[in-house]
């Protein structure tokens, strides 16, 4: 079997160098750059990498939690901190927690156990406690979704009370007072909080939350389906939904469909996440941002700067969301 010696000698350059090319760190020319990949693949030389990793203390893989695998939210999430520290030679090891705490913590142990250098952390259920100690452990950790306190300077988040607000201000200055509202499950905290949002717009207009048009459901479209039948079925009259993501809201506008009733002119609609797909179906979603991307984007930075010590790299904790007005509200029929 070929080692880096073997290639030193047959490209001509030094050790150092053949490791500079190979872990992709320090200047090197094209030329020799070019000279040592030559070399390697004539000898079908791969790198040690648990020998690397026993000489540099780092296995160049970054552990990632998130909530589920797939769907519209989690991919471009995963697919962004993938992207980012691909480009600086970096892999990822994913495991997903499936909203349940014992999971989560199963998903967090198997992947410290695969020595990863850092964790990027999407966790839904389990306590702040836990975070804050596993924050204190040698692993890095950096929390993506969630606001913590005491670790605050961990953590890349997205103003969800804020954005809970936008969504149903719009539709209070559209002139709408009988609004309908599809939750998120309500044990995550994203989803009370843009609750929150949603009661403090209504307030401001001097109004409250009527139970009766108030659905929980599960973030998935069959939730945002069964909602609107459970409301539609209620006989309680309203004009407008606000739904706690768009992929609900996609569910619930598909139910109206069904039986006949046509957005906007007789239900207006707000969804929350601005995912692709609702942005061609027809009306044409409004919605509010989640720059989930971004903050995967901003996660990986994290671990660029902290753990691998590049100094250069952006990074920003909080992120504002945006009202993204569209085609599926209009003020309601008289």
């Amino acid at each position: 079997m070929a080692t880096i010696y073997d290639v030193s000698l047959l490209a001509g350059v030094s050790l150092a160098t053949v490791s500079r090319v190979v872990n992709n760190t320090g200047k090197v020319s094209d030329k020799t750059r070019q000279k040592v990949h030559d070399a390697m693949a004539q000898l079908d030389y791969r790198p040690n990498t648990i020998a690397q990793s026993l000489a540099s203390n780092r296995s160049n893989s970054v552990g990632v939690l998130v909530s589920q695998l797939d769907g519209p939210f989690y991919g471009p999430l995963m697919r962004e901190i993938e992207s980012v520290l691909r480009s600086a030679n970096k892999h990822v090891i994913i495991a997903a927690g499936h909203s349940d705490a014992a999971q989560e913590k199963e998903a967090v142990e198997f992947l410290l156990s695969r020595g990863c250098d850092a964790l990027i952390v999407d966790a839904e259920i389990v306590t702040n406690d836990y975070l804050r100690e596993l924050c204190q452990g040698k692993t890095p950790v950096v929390l993506i979704n969630r606001h913590v306190e005491g670790i605050a300077d961990r953590c890349v988040h997205l103003d969800n009370l804020k954005g809970g607000l936008l969504a149903s201000r719009h539709v209070l200055e559209f002139g709408h007072s009988r609004i309908a509202y599809i939750s998120g499950p309500l044990f995550k905290l994203d989803a009370r909080e843009r609750l929150q949002g949603h009661k403090q717009a209504l307030a401001e207009h001097g109004l409250t939350l009527d139970e009766a048009l108030f659905f929980e459901g599960d973030f998935r479209e069959e939730g945002g389906y069964e909602g609107m039948a459970t409301l539609l079925d209620s006989g309680e009259p309203f004009s407008a939904v606000v739904c706690a993501n768009d992929q609900m809201a996609s569910g619930a506008i598909a139910l109206c469909l069904e039986r006949g009733l046509r957005v906007p002119e007789e239900i207006s609609f707000v969804g929350f996440d601005d995912i692709p797909f609702p942005r061609y179906i027809s009306p044409k979603l409004t919605t509010v941002s989640n720059p989930i991307q971004d903050m995967g984007h901003m996660a990986a930075n994290w671990v660029l700067k902290e753990v691998y010590g590049q100094s250069d790299i952006e990074f920003n904790h909080k992120f504002e969301p945006q009202l993204v007005v569209r085609e599926s509200v209009q003020r309601p029929q008289s």
